[in-house]
């Protein structure tokens, strides 16, 4: 299906049958690296909970085709099966049981073609009690304990800024696929991916999670503060706030001598870790008072060139206006046949001979139908009879 994309993931056909956000990031990872991706929607559908000619749809679906299927018809479901004869993977993040009612489930497909490699993204989990509830990335954000740890001490619980358990999910997803793939070269056979937004905002706790799991210890909200290395965390200065971070004895003493305090490194209240994290708030207080007598950029010069991790604070607009931010090509450009020139978020990797570029804008719904249904055998007759009957 379609010519050669050049990256380094051409010779993989992807079928897209996923909405929202966690199955289109999915999808997104293997477009940008040049997997030959067609986007199946249903005809007629717009946005979903994105609109089309939005920011976010267009960031999330770009590098790919798009053609119309009503999965609802034999006729729709016949040509669903045409790409999968021909696919490599497909990715879906339906209610586990809609896929069943439209017989497009791992094992009806897996009959048609034994090398897919099927990847399923859900809200809680393909079984299990929570199985059929429907998903969304706050309620797994509550519910797998990041709000928990989230936001000033006795706050209450605070929701990340980003759809950080949807994203997860979608990147976790990616590298399952990847993973299937590779395995696919030694046994022949295609399997069923799957990962769900609770799974991934579990497994993004990471050393929180272990916190528990090993010290039996429940971390709460601890703010701008590192909940374990201390002193990391926000401090004022004469015109902003600046993030420094100095957790261990070397970096500590680094600190006290760029802010040329070496009163606080000799206190014995500061004397290791453990008691600079009971004596925290003090601690960052004797901090603030320092950092408040200058400008957030003299006091990210002069700790960066003491070898203490420091920064601003940025706004989204000051991100891409940063000069290291730019350097990487963290946004990249494309122009959309209709909606002009954009700009849009470029892939956090680099590789020495892999790129990947944003070849295509996010397409229109079915703009590409007729060209991919002619490269599946289907004639201008057969074609005008499918979409006569609202099959496409």
């Amino acid at each position: 299906m379609t010519a050669d994309t050049g990256g380094a993931l051409a010779r993989f056909f992807v079928i897209d049958l996923t909405r929202v956000r966690a199955g289109p990031t999915a999808v997104r990872q293997l477009a940008d690296w040049g997997a030959r991706v067609v986007k199946v929607e249903a005809p007629g559908a717009g946005g979903g909970f994105h609109a089309r000619d939005g920011s976010d749809f267009q960031n999330l679906h770009r590098n790919k085709r798009a053609m119309t299927i009503d999965l609802k018809t034999d006729e729709g479901r016949d040509v669903l099966m045409r790409l999968v004869e021909r696919a490599d993977v497909l990715v879906e993040n339906y209610r586990p049981d809609v896929k069943f009612r439209l017989g497009i489930d791992y094992e009806s497909l897996r009959a048609r073609n034994p090398r897919l490699v099927y990847a399923s993204i859900s809200g809680f989990g393909q079984d299990g009690p929570y199985a059929k509830r429907p998903g969304f990335d706050q309620v797994a954000q509550g519910m797998g304990g990041l709000m928990s740890v989230t936001g000033l001490p006795g706050q209450g619980p605070v929701r990340a800024g980003i759809p950080i358990a949807d994203l997860g999910a979608g990147l976790y997803c990616a590298l399952g696929i990847l993973t299937a793939l590779l395995e696919r070269e030694s046994s022949g056979q295609g399997q069923w991916v799957q990962t769900s937004l609770l799974q991934a905002q579990v497994a993004l706790l990471d050393f929180q999670a272990a916190r528990w799991l090993i010290d039996g210890e429940v971390p709460a909200q601890a703010g701008n503060d590192h909940p374990t290395s201390i002193p990391t965390g926000v401090f004022p200065t004469r015109d902003g706030h600046i993030n420094i971070a100095s957790g261990g004895e070397a970096i500590w003493r680094r600190l006290c001598e760029a802010l040329e305090a070496p009163t606080l490194a000799d206190d014995a209240r500061y004397a290791d870790g453990r008691l600079r994290s009971q004596n925290r708030q003090a601690l960052n207080a004797e901090i603030s008072a320092i950092t408040r007598t200058n400008t957030a950029a003299h006091w990210i010069g002069i700790l960066n060139a003491a070898g203490v991790p420091c920064g601003p604070i940025n706004r989204i607009d000051a991100v891409f206006a940063d000069p290291q931010v730019q350097h990487l090509e963290m946004a990249r450009e494309i122009v959309h046949p209709r909606l002009g020139a954009q700009r849009l978020v470029g892939q956090p990797i680099r590789m020495t001979r892999s790129a990947s570029p944003i070849r295509s804008a996010t397409p229109s719904l079915g703009e590409h139908t007729d060209e991919i249904l002619a490269e599946l055998g289907y004639d201008a007759g057969q074609i005008a009879s499918l979409r006569e009957r609202g099959a496409i």
